[in-house]
């Protein structure tokens, strides 16, 4: 079933805006909360997709001074933080009927990252975007990575 917005629009229309981080949080199979040393606990974000297929994606560490260098184990299904940064954009297409975004870096903070393709489920509820994604802890353990987005523009 497709995701619908309040005024029951498919994601591929809902998604088109600019949407500001309200939270980003990681947890195991059993529940346990982690949290990513490089971004933080409460890191600000901004994420844009346009109606045009670009979309441009924002994190920063809410306090820098006691950035974490960078872990050596890279994160299955998801990007890499420089200095308690990560920026990335490209093109993005939707998938309606599995309320699922594929995105495709042309260009990232992290040069490792240029060339991902990255598949996210997404959602969009009036005002609010919800993605969620299997990825991996600074430690190499699996967690499902929640994140809720308002939007603002």
């Amino acid at each position: 079933m497709a995701s619908r917005s309040a005024d029951a629009r498919p994601l591929s229309t809902a998604l088109v805006g600019t949407w500001e981080l309200v939270t980003r949080e990681d947890h195991t199979s059993t529940g346990e909360r982690r949290v990513d040393p490089t971004l933080g606990a409460d890191p600000i974000a901004l994420l844009i997709y346009d109606g045009a297929g670009h979309f441009s994606a924002q994190f920063m560490k809410r306090n820098r001074d006691d950035v974490v260098a960078t872990p050596t184990v890279t994160a299955s299904n998801n990007t890499q933080a420089e200095g308690g940064y990560d920026a990335y954009f490209g093109s993005y297409s939707v998938d309606d009927a599995r309320s699922t975004v594929t995105q495709t870096l042309h260009g990232s903070i992290s040069p490792a990252n240029v060339g991902q393709v990255l598949r996210r489920e997404m959602h969009v509820d009036g005002q609010e975007l919800t993605i969620r994604l299997e990825t991996t802890a600074f430690d190499g353990e699996p967690v499902i990575r929640t994140l809720k987005w308002r939007r603002v523009g």
